[in-house]
Parts: structure tokens; C-alpha cells; sequence
């Protein structure tokens, strides 16, 4: 082995060799129980970022640890078309070229997408394997492949022909920058202060009274059908079914009772209702037959028809035709308060609707789409967290899952661009004339709500009213979530019933973050149930954003994003691993710097140079024995290493990645690597040995059991490491894991090898503390607290005076402390406390100590005089940037510490009384 760990020369080679020989691909042959996991379809716009890392790592550590047990592992990999964002991607692409899509129209535009996509659409793919990632690639599918998209179409004809898909005339979310509908899930929220305007409405048949309403969007008024009052609000309720005049315009509205619209503590009490810009208006709307009026066109302008038909006033007409939102409401504004209408205006916190894509905000718009009659599908869906059939880890999920799926409302669907999957509807141009509408410059067709769909797989020959053969297909896409939603099964060939479908239909586990639950995780669960009888999965594991080490999200105006391709290159891929598996903390964000990453670099080293120490005491014989003939710790180290083989399988089914990455590592660092190896060397100094044999033997089995303990976290370094030590088969990859032998577990040993090192471990603290080189010999005395820790400690005294340097050591229930010595304790199984005691005569200079300790004791105290005045005043709290106010109250509470430590050493050299040990 080389002295130093290269990653870059490792991993590219291990994954090439994985991937040749086969080891990623699950058989349907195969008669082991499938384990199986489908990817969370990265979008093909996507670069690889940490939120994928920590995602695709957990996965692949599910996999590698699954696999190994023996299952049948399929990862199913794939990428998902992601219909807005890889059409705006295009679209400016062909901006930047001085053309655009409607210049080239459908045909010519999605060919340049599907171009697109196979020259950059497969990045992340590669970037997933360079995290090592071992995904069946043979099973690599894509959400717009040919049966995929046989798929979609299934569904979408069996859903319509069960009524549970329709198309309507509805107010739904518009994207006025993208052009098309969005689903309740795909708007963002941003919470804001704006206005609240008090508008007079003076009652129709009584002028000089009026009905003040209170709206946050006065320049919707124009297209008011009606005003809203509760039915039992005595200030109200008598004006109910009177009429008001609505200002700025020539028509009259009614008065209505509506006790669910109106919050009477609410503004003024009275409710404008606009059934064409208001979800909650326009359900009163259906309750109360009011017509519904768009004032506003697709591009969030107010529209010139329909202000005529809304009867505004010709001249204010004339100055709000083709005006963005904005200047609207100023422009409505104005005209009330010259009017007379406006009573005040006030500020007020709100929640701003915004594109999840582009972030444009969202405007309800009146349109013709498609959607999912969603509550049948929701029920069983359901049903199946409720009982368990579905898991949701962590367990606090499953409320927001159930709270969500309870309340939840019809899906819209359909989507207005071009790269996607194009819904499977046609109409009839002879039973449509009126109801279809298209344009040559560009070219483009709109279907109203009027229109008769024919929905099929395929298109139709002949219409079934008129036997005409002239078709114009619905040209709207679906949502990307559609397709998405089919995932688990689509994947593996369905509609078709292929062997790959029964044999690893449902899934085991799904690993996403919480950000899609509704998205994506609860729309397989309500297809999987439709589709296939089943729920697509047993278990969801949900995990948490990747944030700074503040707690910031990353972002690249803040300039605080971790690039993993940069921490792989710089650190190696197993590094990133390792720290995200033991910062994933369920229900906790993970606070991610490149010190955590280059702390399990140094981890990775450490295992390294683990294994060359293990390498080059292999000459000589090995010798087989039972464990209970071997040395003792020997048998210390086969014990612990049994425990940790529980521990880590116990959180990996528990889904505690980072329970099962800390027992890894403070096993490997601080109980084999610092001790074991350490103890090792006494046994191994005669080669030739029977001891030294055994030792060898040990040392062998353990370590290659820690290699294959380590690989589904770090597979890549493991796999090098275990190449060039006695192994047994062709790859780690593909050999068992580990599995806990409690005979081999031993307490009693475990115990005595503690008591060991809790002294030596007190000695060395004692010679760092006072600078006692590592090559001078002590004189030591242990004050034991029972006869029974004296025994122990008996029964290792050799080993303790060699791994402590001791060239006197006096154990005993009754020791008195040195003249001049310094002591610690030595804390024993059980929590019972001992003293240890180092005479410290001829080795240290106690005037030049004090001396020393003197002088860092007034620059302790300096510090920590500066850093009090800092924290203490309210303007350097406030005003300094987090990260400096973090640094300095650590830089404090370490000052704190070692100057109280170093005042007990002080103490310590300046006593003089005392007796001998």
C-alpha cells in the first residue's frame, strides 16, 4: 500500500470494476428476497448539489448494506423530462440566439428539447456515480421514454374512463411569466406587508348610504358580481338582497348572505366577491349564480373585452387597457379616491403567491383545464398511513401527511407548454367549429370548455358522433408530477406484467426530502393503490436540508454553497459520505462545513494507516485457536467489535444513519486504531511466537470484519484496503456483512481492559498536562476505590507500566499522594472513582512551570477581559454578523477552561505538604 490514501486514483477505478463485473444489477432469477429502492428522478437540468448528495448517499448506503445481507438489491435509477424548467432552459437558449419558440414552432421546439437532453440531460448521471452511487444502470429509465410514456397514457385513459379525471372551466393558479396553470402545491408562499383598502360601495337604491368592503386588491373590483355580508351580523344582515352600485362602473351587484366567506372580525364586515380572481370568491360565486368576470388576460394585464364587459367606465377603460397589476391598482386607486370611494387604507401582513419556478407571482385565472377528481384516490391513500401499510421516519410526519391528505383539493393537471407529456385527448373540428380557435402567426389552437374530448391511447380514426376524420389534439401538457407520480411502477414495465414487475413490485423504502412529500411521495402512494392494489412502498424515510454552518440556506447569492463535486475532488468522495450518513440527525437540518468534511478526511487516513500497520506485521505464521486461547485483548477487541456490529445494524434498520456512522467511528478511531493496535505490539514483538501467531490472526479477521462493517459508508476506501489484505472473494461489495455474535461479547474482559485504559489514559494526560516527554519513565501510584478494581488492575500491571511508561507502579486502596506530584482520576467500570499519582521529582523545573503557567494565566485573563466587554455590550450582539458573535463565545468558554485548568496546576506546585506514595 501506498503511504498516503490518493481517492482520485481509487474511485474512479473501483466503480469502473463494480460496474464491469455486474454487482449493481438485480435478477429476476435470483431467488433471494428483493430489497428494492427507485430513485427520486433527479431533473435533467440538474447539477449534482448536497441535497442530492445526502439523498443519494443514504440510498446507496441502504443498498450496499442490503445487498451485502444477502438480498436482491435494485436501485432503480432514472431522471425526470421536469416540463417548466427544461423548456425554460431551452427557451432561453433560443432567446440568446435571437429566436424563440413560437418561431419555431411545437414540432421544431420539442425536437430541440429531446436534442437538448441528450447532449446535457445525462450530467447528473455521471455526477451520481461519481458519488458511487450503485444504481442498476441496465434499469436506467427516463419519465418520457417510450413506456413510460405508454404508461401515462394508461393511466390517464383509465382515470378518465372512471370518471375520476374531467376537464373544466375553474379558477386556478396562473404563472403569467411561464403561460400556464400551476397546481396548490407548486406556489410558494412569501409572507409581505400590503395594503388593505376600504372601499365605499354606495347601496343602489340609496346613494348617500354605502357598504364599505375592505380588499387587498382594489384593482379586481372591476370585476365584482356581488358583496358578501354574514346573514347574522346585525350592522348587515337587513341590506341582504338589496343591491349596491359598483364604483367606476355602470352595473349593479346584489348583497348576499354568506356566513362562509365572511369572517364578520375580519376588515369591515363586508366582502367584495369576484368569482374570476378569488378561489374563495369564486366557490361563493357557485353558491350564490354569479357571473364571472376576468378583467385580467393571461399575461396579468388588464384586458380591454373584458372591461367592456364589465362595464367600466370609457375613460378609465381607456387608461387600465393592457396595464401590468401594479399600475392597475394605482390607476383604480386614483380613480376611487377622486371619486369619493376610497375610505382609508391600511397596512397589512399577507402571504404573496409566487411560481415555485420562476418566482413570478401567481395569479387565479379563469381557464379551461384538465385535473384529477382527487378525494377517491386520497381516502385509501389514507387509509394506508394509518394503518401502517406505509411508514413515514420520521413518525412526525405522518401528521402533516394525513392533515394534508384530508383537506386535500382536486388536482389540476394540465399544463400550458410544449415539452412534456401531451395529454391524450382529441377533438373533432366538424362537432367543435365554435369551440376551437386557432392562430396561424404563431401557430396555435385554444379549446374552450365548450369542446367534446375524445380521450384514447391512441388517436382516434373517425369522430363516434359524425364519422369525420378531422382531429385537433388537445395541445396542453400534463404536470410533471403526473408522470412522476407512476415512478415505482412505470420503472419496471407496466402497463406490461414483465418479470422485473412481479418481482420487485412494491418497493422496500423510498428516500426523499420533506419537500415533496405532497408533491410526489403522497401521489404514488394514491396511484400505487389504484394501479397495482398495493402501496408502492413500506417504508418513507424523510430527510432534512443541507443548510451552512450557520444554519443558512445555501444559496449562490449568499456565496455559502458547498459544491460535493468540489469536496470530492478535494477531500474524496468516501469524506462527504461519511459526514453527511453522521450529520443526518432525523428532524434535524444538517449544518455542513468543509471542517466536518476534512475531519472525516482525516478519519479516512486514519483507516489507512490502520491497515499498513496491520500489513506489515503480517510476516509471520498465522495461528487458529479458539477466541477464549487468545490474548486478552485480543478478546477485547473481537467484543467490542461484536457490540458495534449491533449497534450499527440496529440503526440502520432504525434509519439512524448517524447513530450507525458514530459507532463506526468511535470504534475504528479511538477503540481499535488508539488501543487495540496499540496493545497489539507487546504480543507481536516476538514474531515467532505462538502469542504473536494468534495476535496476527486476530488482527486479520477483525480488521477485514471493520473493512466490510465500514463499506456501505465509505465504499471506495474499504474496497482498496480489503483488496490488499486476506480476504475471501472477489469484491467487499459482495461479501457478507457483518453479523453480531453475542457469545463472542464478553463484559467481564471488556471491563478490565476499560480499568486499563483509564489509567493509562490518566498517565498521558498527566505527562501532556506537564510536559513530561514521552521517553522519560514515570512513578506512579494508583489509589484504587474497591479491592475488587485493584485486582483488575493487578492482573494488567505489565501491560498498563508499558503502555504508560512506568517504571514504578504501586497499586493499592491506600496511597498517599507524592511530595511533589500531580494526580488525575481514573474513572472504573461502574462509575467508581480512583487517583492516580505521578511523582514528579527530577522531572519538570517547578519554578520555570509556574513561571510559564504565570505568564499564559495574565494572557488568558486579558482575553477574556476583551471578550467580556464585546459580549456584554447589546450593540456587538446585535449588530456583529453571526458567525464572528459565535467565534468569539467559543473563544471565551475555551479561555474559561484552560485558565481554570492551568489554576488547579498552579495550585498543585505551589503545596508543599504532603507524604509519600
Amino acid at each position: 500500500m501506498e503511504k498516503s490514501y490518493d481517492p482520485k486514483q481509487v474511485e474512479t477505478h473501483w466503480y469502473r470494476t463494480w460496474s464491469e463485473r455486474g454487482y449493481f444489477h438485480a435478477s429476476v432469477a435470483a431467488e433471494s428476497r428483493p430489497y428494492v429502492i427507485v430513485i427520486p428522478p433527479p431533473n435533467i437540468t440538474g447539477s449534482l448539489h448536497m441535497g442530492h448528495a445526502l439523498n443519494n448517499t443514504i440510498q446507496d448506503i441502504l443498498v450496499r448494506w442490503r445487498r451485502m445481507q444477502g438480498r436482491n438489491a435494485l436501485w432503480v435509477p432514472g431522471t425526470d423530462h421536469a416540463g417548466i424548467a427544461t423548456q425554460n432552459v431551452v427557451e432561453k437558449q433560443l432567446l440568446a440566439e435571437g429566436s424563440s419558440r413560437d418561431k419555431l414552432g411545437r414540432d421544431r421546439f420539442v425536437q430541440r428539447v429531446w436534442d437538448w437532453k441528450t447532449q446535457s440531460g445525462g450530467t447528473i448521471i455521471e455526477q451520481l456515480k461519481r458519488l458511487g452511487s450503485s444504481c442498476d444502470w441496465d434499469r436506467l429509465r427516463f419519465t418520457m421514454d417510450d413506456g413510460l410514456s405508454k404508461a401515462v397514457r394508461e393511466v390517464f385513459v383509465r382515470l378518465h374512463e372512471d370518471g375520476l379525471i374531467y376537464r373544466g372551466k375553474r379558477l386556478i393558479n396562473w404563472c403569467p411569466r411561464c403561460l400556464t396553470a400551476l397546481s396548490d402545491i407548486e406556489v410558494e408562499h412569501e409572507d409581505t406587508t400590503g395594503k388593505l383598502y376600504h372601499i365605499r360601495y354606495p347601496l343602489a337604491d340609496d346613494p348617500a348610504a354605502h357598504l364599505t368592503v375592505a380588499t387587498t386588491r382594489p384593482e379586481t373590483m372591476l370585476g365584482d358580481t356581488g358583496v358578501a355580508v354574514h346573514p347574522e351580523d346585525p350592522r348587515y344582515n337587513r341590506l341582504i338582497g338589496k343591491s349596491v352600485a359598483l364604483p367606476l362602473t355602470q352595473r349593479r351587484i346584489p348583497i348576499v348572505g354568506d356566513p362562509i366567506l365572511v369572517d364578520r372580525e375580519f376588515g369591515t364586515g363586508a366582502v367584495k366577491i369576484t368569482p374570476a380572481h378569488d378561489f374563495n370568491d369564486f366557490e361563493a360565486g357557485l353558491r350564490h349564480n354569479l357571473a364571472r368576470l376576468a378583467v385580467f388576460d393571461q399575461h396579468a394585464r388588464m384586458d380591454a373585452s373584458g372591461l367592456r364587459e364589465a362595464q367600466a367606465e370609457e375613460a378609465l377603460r381607456e387608461r387600465l387597457a393592457s396595464q401590468p397589476v401594479q399600475k392597475a391598482r394605482a390607476l383604480v386607486v386614483e380613480a376611487l379616491e377622486k371619486g369619493g370611494f376610497l375610505a382609508k387604507v391600511e397596512d397589512h401582513a399577507m402571504a404573496l403567491g409566487k411560481c415555485y419556478r420562476c418566482k413570478t407571482v401567481v395569479e387565479p385565472y379563469l381557464s379551461p383545464q384538465w385535473f384529477v377528481k382527487i378525494q377517491p384516490l386520497a381516502d385509501p391513500a389514507i387509509k394506508a398511513v394509518e394503518s401502517g401499510q406505509v411508514r413515514l421516519i420520521p413518525e412526525q410526519w405522518t401528521n402533516n401527511y394525513l392533515g394534508w391528505m384530508r383537506d386535500i383539493k382536486d388536482w389540476c393537471i394540465s399544463r400550458q407548454i410544449w415539452w412534456g407529456h401531451q395529454i391524450p385527448a382529441w377533438y373533432c373540428r366538424n362537432c367543435n367549429a365554435e369551440a376551437i380557435l386557432e392562430t396561424t402567426a404563431p401557430k396555435s389552437v385554444t379549446i374552450t370548455s365548450e369542446a367534446r374530448p375524445i380521450v384514447a391511447r391512441t388517436a382516434p380514426a373517425h369522430c363516434p358522433d359524425c364519422g369525420q376524420h378531422d382531429f385537433v389534439r388537445d395541445p396542453d401538457v400534463l404536470d410533471t408530477w403526473f408522470s412522476s407520480a407512476l415512478w415505482p411502477f412505470s420503472t419496471l414495465g407496466w402497463p406490461d406484467q414483465t418479470p422485473e414487475l412481479k418481482k420487485f413490485y412494491p418497493t422496500s423504502t423510498l428516500v426523499t426530502g420533506f419537500d415533496i412529500l405532497f408533491f410526489w411521495v403522497a401521489r404514488m402512494i394514491m396511484m400505487g393503490l389504484k394501479f397495482m392494489g398495493q402501496a408502492p412502498f413500506h417504508d418513507v424515510y424523510i430527510h432534512a436540508l443541507v443548510r451552512d454552518a450557520e444554519g443558512q440556506k445555501m444559496s449562490k447569492s449568499k456565496g455559502n454553497v458547498i459544491d460535493p463535486l468540489q469536496v470530492m475532488d478535494k477531500y474524496g468522495t468516501d469524506a462527504l459520505r461519511f459526514t453527511l450518513a453522521a450529520m443526518a440527525s432525523p428532524g434535524r437540518d444538517i449544518k455542513l462545513s468543509e471542517e466536518r468534511i476534512e475531519g472525516y478526511r482525516n478519519f479516512a487516513n486514519k483507516l489507512w494507516n490502520a491497515a499498513r500497520f496491520v500489513l506489515m506485521n503480517l510476516e509471520g505464521p498465522l495461528a487458529e485457536a479458539p477466541l477464549a486461547d487468545r490474548p486478552i485483548a485480543d478478546r477485547w477487541i473481537m467484543s467490542r467489535l461484536h457490540r458495534c456490529i449491533g449497534d450499527v445494524n440496529r440503526s440502520l434498520e432504525a434509519y439512524r444513519f448517524d447513530e450507525a456512522a458514530n459507532a463506526a467511528y468511535h470504534f475504528i478511531w479511538h477503540e481499535y486504531c488508539d488501543w487495540y493496535l496499540e496493545l497489539t505490539k507487546t504480543a507481536l514483538a516476538d514474531k515467532d511466537s505462538q502469542q504473536a501467531a494468534l495476535t496476527r490472526t486476530t488482527l486479520v479477521e477483525s480488521f477485514e470484519t471493520v473493512l466490510r462493517l465500514l463499506h456501505p459508508l465509505m465504499p471506495f476506501i474499504t474496497e482498496e484496503i480489503w483488496q490488499a489484505i486476506p480476504h475471501t472473494g472477489e469484491s467487499i461489495m459482495v461479501a457478507p456483512y457483518p453479523s453480531q455474535h453475542t457469545a463472542l461479547i464478553d463484559e467481564d474482559i471488556e471491563n478490565q481492559i476499560a480499568s486499563v485504559t483509564s489509567v493509562v489514559s490518566a498517565a498521558r494526560n498527566i505527562r501532556g498536562s506537564q510536559g513530561i516527554a514521552p521517553s522519560r519513565a514515570l512513578h506512579a501510584a494508583v489509589a484504587t476505590p474497591t479491592a475488587a478494581c485493584k485486582a483488575a488492575l493487578t492482573a494488567h500491571q505489565d501491560l498498563i507500566a508499558s503502555l504508560a511508561r512506568i517504571s514504578t507502579l504501586v497499586i493499592d486502596t491506600d496511597v498517599r499522594p507524592y511530595m511533589n506530584g500531580a494526580s488525575a482520576s481514573v474513572v472504573f467500570p461502574g462509575g467508581s472513582v480512583g487517583i492516580l499519582y505521578v511523582d514528579l521529582t527530577g522531572l519538570i523545573d517547578v519554578g520555570k512551570e509556574k513561571a510559564r503557567i504565570e505568564k499564559r494565566l495574565k494572557e488568558l485573563a486579558a482575553q477574556m477581559e476583551q471578550d467580556d466587554k464585546k459580549l456584554s455590550n447589546p450593540d456587538f450582539v446585535a449588530k456583529v454578523p453571526p458567525d464572528v458573535l459565535k467565534k468569539t463565545q467559543a473563544r471565551h468558554e475555551e479561555c474559561r477552561a484552560e485558565h481554570d485548568k492551568l489554576s488547579g496546576e498552579l495550585q498543585r506546585l505551589r503545596e508543599t505538604a504532603g507524604g509519600s506514595a
